[in-house]
């Protein structure tokens, strides 16, 4: 069993990865840390009696299906309600930068030359306007095993599916960012 310490310093270890990984999925800064906290009150309420090492796999699992049941309820919500903002015109739209935001308050910069922030801002805003346009399964396997880090078995229990599965939408994930990067002159 987890003790209330290791519960925390967990939820600690994992609350900005998870918050990206929400915002990739949603694009949503709010949505995404309604989601990220929804996750977390699940894990401690209903998976606390779980021992430490348990609770990464659990909490990734968790995370995932509240993301899909958030697409849920907004696909519901849209099917009822009709969304005034979708009158307004095209320029209204004010969608920060997010992964650009929230990967240069993590990076240190303070030795970097203007010119270099610049164009590390530019390509991740490339990247991150690529993985929107990945197909969801793709764009969630690619996140688990390259953002997330996990491996394989991992993977495959959080998404629900088989394991050769995982490798075919991280191949196809990578083949098309890859493709779509090249186009766009990023070589990394």
């Amino acid at each position: 069993m987890a003790t209330p310490t290791e519960i925390s310093d967990f939820l600690k270890s994992v609350e900005n990865r998870a918050f990206k990984r929400s915002l990739y999925h949603v694009r949503n800064e709010e949505s995404a840390l309604d989601i990220v906290q929804d996750s977390m009150m699940k894990l401690v309420e209903h998976y606390s009696h779980k021992p430490a090492g348990e609770l990464p796999l659990l909490f990734q699992k968790i995370l995932s299906n509240s993301t899909i049941d958030w697409f849920r309820r907004q696909k519901t919500h849209k099917a009822h309600f009709s969304n005034l903002d979708d009158f307004e015109d095209e320029q209204g739209d004010s969608d920060p930068d997010a992964l650009s935001h929230l990967l240069s308050a993590d990076a240190p910069q303070s030795q970097e030359s203007s010119e270099s922030q610049a164009q590390r801002s530019q390509t991740l805003h490339q990247i991150e306007q690529e993985l929107e346009l990945l197909p969801a399964r793709q764009r969630e396997a690619f996140l688990l095993r390259y953002w997330e880090e996990m491996d394989l078995a991992e993977t495959a229990a959080i998404m629900g599916c088989s394991q050769g599965s995982v490798k075919t939408h991280c191949f196809r994930a990578v083949a098309a960012l890859s493709k779509a990067l090249k186009i766009r002159g990023i070589t990394l």
